[in-house]
Parts: C-alpha cells; structure tokens; sequence
C-alpha cells in the first residue's frame, strides 16, 4: 500500500516531460553528467599532483638553499 506502482511513476513521468520539455530535460542530464565527471576528476586529480609535484618543490627548495649558502 504505501509503495509507488509503475502507474505512479509514468504519471509523473509524463508530468515533467510535459512541464520540462525532451530538449531541457536532455540539457539538464548532460550538464549533471560533466558534472559528475569534473567532481570525480578533481577528486582524483587532488591526490595525484601531491606526489607528482613533490619532487619539483623539493628540487626548487634545494636550489633555493643553495643560493642562499653560496651568497
């Protein structure tokens, strides 16, 4: 009794078609598609550029001290 049918679903379904238009609807799921794929990118990016640009840092601070004493 308090479970949704198919009927219920393809009514409201219908609704948002009617309301939203296929057009807008298919804008709305590829904006919302780039948008997962951009989260999930950052997030896998935020991890890889620590180790990738740690030895860079290292180098650049190792070549600041060494000005440093050479002065």
């Amino acid at each position: 009794m308090g479970g949704i049918s198919i009927w219920q679903l393809l009514i409201v379904l219908v609704i948002v078609v009617l309301l939203f238009g296929t057009k807008r609807l298919r804008s709305i799921g590829s904006d919302l598609g780039s948008a997962v794929k951009g989260f999930k990118k950052a997030v896998s990016d935020e991890s890889e550029p620590a180790t990738k640009d740690a030895p860079e840092l290292t180098q650049k601070k190792e070549s600041a001290e060494s000005k440093q004493h050479s002065d």
